[in-house]
């Protein structure tokens, strides 16, 4: 037959009172069904509770008027484990008919819910912390417990106590509005009570735990009124979230603590009386869940910023490991680990900046000796008692001076600056002549002077440039050199600033023009001044002829006229002008050649001052001859000497930054000297850059010995293959 339904008997609604808080838990006695006393487990002491207030309220008499139960909730009863309900109904069986004592257990239920209540009334902090959620799994559990319980307990007690047993056959989802039971047994035959079945429940989430603060937080202890019963500290608890509080100074703290208002006490219930069961009114307001705390606002920090940690430091605090007490050998190797990257870094950024910088430019380096010396002793030219002069070698350097070497009249010898500036500024090359000069009339009437050296002209003559350079230079015509300076510059005047801005620029600063001619005393100048015009004036080849003339014949003037320089004549001589007068005495500047080693070489020399005679013409007579034994001995004196050989090293190829490779000559290499001359070797790069790479044997420069038209020169190669410095020499390169 169908098992009999167990109806449920709710307990009165629950209050706000009942959910706080209870106060230490006074150790309670309870009867057991042994009659041992034993203390209540913490864990279960609500549910014990429970269970005695049901046990009480299905086993009263039937005289007490019951309440109409409160519907079941099947599906809180499904939450309990079947192997929990087995168990209590198996030991309500062994028990006997003596365990069941309703009235010992209401009555400890009673005590319970009174010391529950008196717990709660010194606790007032934990009753806003139970949830509605502990209390319903609390409630689902007794019931659960007592379904599985209840069938055995009625059969026990149909069997025993037929006249006593209360007669509860009503569903349990239904309200029974009154007790079916009377004070006499009615032996009539009653229906059967009917199967309530439990509808299935679909599988939800599982509830959710509740976090259980811990006992130092909620103020829980085992001495004083304040603290919570053991029991309803382990129960569960619903979590409350604390957001995290800025860290502020204990100050500051102490001071928020005391500024805080405090939050009102909540009432302490009253202990009452055990709360009889009664049915619950349709229209009743549920009980009001506890107010959820506010939680106050988060301090701010008003504490400044702390100043970076140092790696070390910064790395212990997150590692959550101190840092090591500072010892020298720790600082030591702090410092290397700290100073070994950023080394390395700059090493690295060196190198870089060592391999792309550009590398020096190579230079060519006498390594030979650099002068040579002739042999034959010492030179021993005939140079004049009086006066003054000088003899040079073109290209090669002086054959000595003698005399004051200071500045004097020089007569005639001026008429070579005047051809020097005409052909300068009105050049002759070749065959050429030049344009066509008209003879004006002061020209005709200068012409006609006794006490000078002039040229027989005409007015309204034309002469071309060429004739009239033959004029001046050759019978050394006073009025011709003027009327060049009338043509060139317009005026004699400005002609002579022509002469001295010439004579500027050719380094004769010894020497001053102030005519054209000569013939004014006050026209100076010296040996080496006039030495640097001579080798001016004879790069012009037009120049050269004329004064290598001994006479010339010229349209216009009547029979030949003949050089003053009588010496023309002899081997080697040519030129350049003679120039006599009283305050000058006799003067002749000079130019002879040699050959030397099948080239000739220019011999340039000046005698000045030779006044050691009776009458001008004398005077210039012996000027004339001391010049020719100059040539002479000079001539005799200049020769050749090898100073290089072929294959000599001469230097090296200087890459800057020490590499050195060896440079020989190509060939042999002749020097023009006299006995005694010191000559200078020079290694220039011919004008070319020196190359960075090469082969053995590539041309990167020339040696070289004298200037100007005595020069010699022999190139220069390289003695072995010419590379780039390595990685070493480009690292540790400095400036």
């Amino acid at each position: 037959m169908d098992q009999p339904t167990a109806v449920f008997k709710t307990l009165a609604p629950r209050t706000p009172e009942d959910d706080a808080p209870a106060a230490a838990p006074e150790r309670t006695e309870r009867t057991e069904p042994s009659g041992q006393e034993k203390a209540p487990e913490p864990e279960s002491d609500r549910l014990k509770a429970a269970v005695a207030a049901w046990v009480a309220t299905a086993e009263e008499p039937e005289s007490e008027p019951r309440d109409a139960p409160e519907e079941s909730e099947a599906d809180d009863a499904d939450d309990a484990e079947p192997d929990e309900a087995a168990e209590a109904a198996e030991a309500d069986t062994e028990s006997g008919p003596e365990d069941d004592e309703p009235e010992d257990e209401s009555e400890s239920a009673s005590d319970e819910g009174e010391s529950d209540d008196e717990t709660g009334d010194d606790s007032d902090d934990d009753s806003d912390e139970e949830s509605v959620e502990a209390k319903t799994a609390a409630e689902s559990s007794a019931e659960s417990w007592f379904s599985a319980r209840k069938p055995a307990a009625d059969a026990k007690a149909s069997a025993e106590e037929p006249a006593d047993a209360p007669s509860d056959d009503s569903d349990s989802g239904s309200d029974s509005g009154a007790d079916s039971d009377s004070d006499d047994v009615d032996d009539e035959p009653v229906d059967q009570p009917t199967t309530m079945f439990k509808a299935v429940r679909l599988p939800v989430d599982q509830p959710t735990t509740a976090l259980k603060l811990p006992s130092s937080l909620t103020g829980a202890g085992s001495g004083g009124g304040g603290g919570r019963s053991a029991g309803d500290a382990d129960s569960e608890r619903t979590s409350t979230f604390l957001p995290l509080r800025a860290d502020i100074p204990a100050e500051q703290k102490a001071q928020a603590a005391a500024a805080a208002p405090k939050a009102p006490e909540a009432p302490k219930p009253a202990a009452s009386a055990p709360v009889q069961p009664k049915a619950p009114s349709a229209s009743a307001p549920a009980a009001a869940p506890s107010p959820v705390p506010a939680f106050a606002e988060a301090e701010r920090t008003r504490q400044q910023p702390l100043p970076p940690l140092p790696p070390l430091d910064l790395l212990a605090e997150l590692t959550n490991t101190p840092p090591p007490p500072p010892t020298p050998l720790r600082t030591t190797v702090r410092r290397v680990r700290i100073w070994t990257p950023l080394v390395l870094l700059v090493l690295i950024v060196f190198a870089i900046v060592q391999m792309v910088r550009p590398l020096p430019a190579p230079v060519l380096t006498l390594s030979a000796a650099p002068t040579f010396t002739f042999g034959g002793g010492e030179l021993n030219l005939p140079f004049p008692t009086e006066g003054q002069g000088a003899v040079e070698v073109e290209g090669v350097g002086s054959m000595g001076t003698y005399g004051a070497q200071k500045p004097a009249p020089i007569a005639s010898v001026t008429k070579t600056m005047t051809a020097y500036v005409i052909l300068r500024d009105h050049p002759l090359k070749g065959s050429q002549k030049g344009p066509e000069i008209e003879i004006d009339q002061k020209a005709a009437d200068q012409g006609k002077a006794e006490h000078e050296s002039t040229a027989r002209v005409q007015t309204g003559q034309t002469y071309s440039e060429k004739e009239l350079l033959e004029l001046l230079m050759i019978p050394s015509a006073n009025n011709v050199a003027r009327l060049l300076a009338r043509w060139d510059a317009g005026s004699e005047a400005a002609f002579v600033e022509k002469m001295n801005a010439a004579a500027k620029d050719l380094g004769m600063t010894q020497s001053t023009y102030t005519d054209p001619s000569g013939l004014l005393d006050s026209t100076v100048s010296t040996p080496q001044d006039q030495l640097k015009l001579a080798k001016a004036v004879m790069q012009y080849d037009v120049f050269r002829e004329i004064v290598n003339m001994p006479n010339v014949t010229v349209d216009g003037i009547p029979g030949r006229i003949e050089n003053n320089n009588n010496i023309l004549l002899k081997p080697g001589v040519s030129g350049i002008k003679t120039g006599s007068s009283t305050p000058a005495g006799g003067n002749l500047l000079w130019s002879a050649n040699t050959v030397v080693d099948g080239q000739n070489r220019r011999i340039l020399g000046i005698v000045m001052g030779a006044k050691d005679a009776e009458q001008l013409g004398q005077k210039l007579q012996l000027a004339i001859d001391n010049s020719y034994k100059l040539i002479q001995q000079a001539q005799k004196d200049v020769t050749s000497a090898t100073v290089v050989r072929k294959g000599q090293v001469l230097g090296y190829v200087d890459d800057g930054l020490g590499g050195r490779i060896p440079v020989v000559a190509t060939k042999e290499l002749k020097a023009i000297g006299w006995p005694g001359l010191r000559v200078k070797l020079a290694l220039t790069d011919g004008g070319k850059a020196v190359p960075h790479t090469g082969k053995a044997g590539d041309i990167v420069g020339q040696v070289s010995i004298g200037t100007g038209a005595g020069k010699v020169s022999s190139p220069v190669a390289l003695q072995q293959d010419l590379a780039e410095p390595g990685f070493d020499k480009k690292l540790t390169r400095v400036g």
